[in-house]
């Protein structure tokens, strides 16, 4: 008969199981929605569903774009380059190029107060996104590249950390 105390027992790799979860990094997420994920536009001021149809399209135009640390192109960019550059071709604004730098470049704000082009940080300013709806947000993500991810999912409820709103 096989040993089954080896089997029945899940609890011995908790341990390796919680580390490969931190070393998968700032992008991963365990329940990412489809790329194809594109929410309803609700009804909303004018200039809320302009800026929700030019940061979808920013999505089209970037999706599956690879994660690469330090990158800045569409052969690979990392988190903060693609706010940097979505807030450039969206907005028309220059962001600074870091986290730590973006995290200071506007006023912060409640998650409850969010609202479409603010920015989203987990894991104290280890990664950055674009809030765009619904709990939804647009990012670079390590695993996936450039997608729309979900704040309620269990990775990211966890790791979110602040909101800040950029005023032109």
């Amino acid at each position: 008969m096989p040993n089954l105390s080896v089997i029945a027992s899940p609890r011995r790799f908790l341990p390796l199981l919680l580390l490969v979860m931190l070393l998968t990094g700032c992008g991963s997420s365990p329940k990412m929605p489809s790329p194809a994920f594109k929410p309803e536009l609700k009804p909303a001021a004018a200039d809320t569903e302009s800026t929700l149809s030019r940061l979808y399209q920013q999505h089209t135009d970037w999706r599956g774009t690879p994660y690469r640390l330090g990158g800045q192109s569409r052969s690979g960019i990392d988190c903060s380059a693609f706010v940097q550059i979505t807030y450039q071709d969206v907005f028309g604004l220059r962001l600074p190029r870091t986290t730590s730098q973006q995290i200071r470049a506007g006023q912060p704000i409640s998650k409850t107060d969010l609202q479409a082009g603010d920015l989203v940080f987990f894991r104290n300013g280890n990664h950055v996104g674009i809030y765009l709806e619904d709990d939804h947000f647009l990012h670079a993500s390590t695993r996936l590249g450039v997608t729309i991810s979900s704040m309620n999912n269990i990775y990211w409820s966890r790791k979110y950390w602040r909101s800040i709103r950029i005023k032109p």
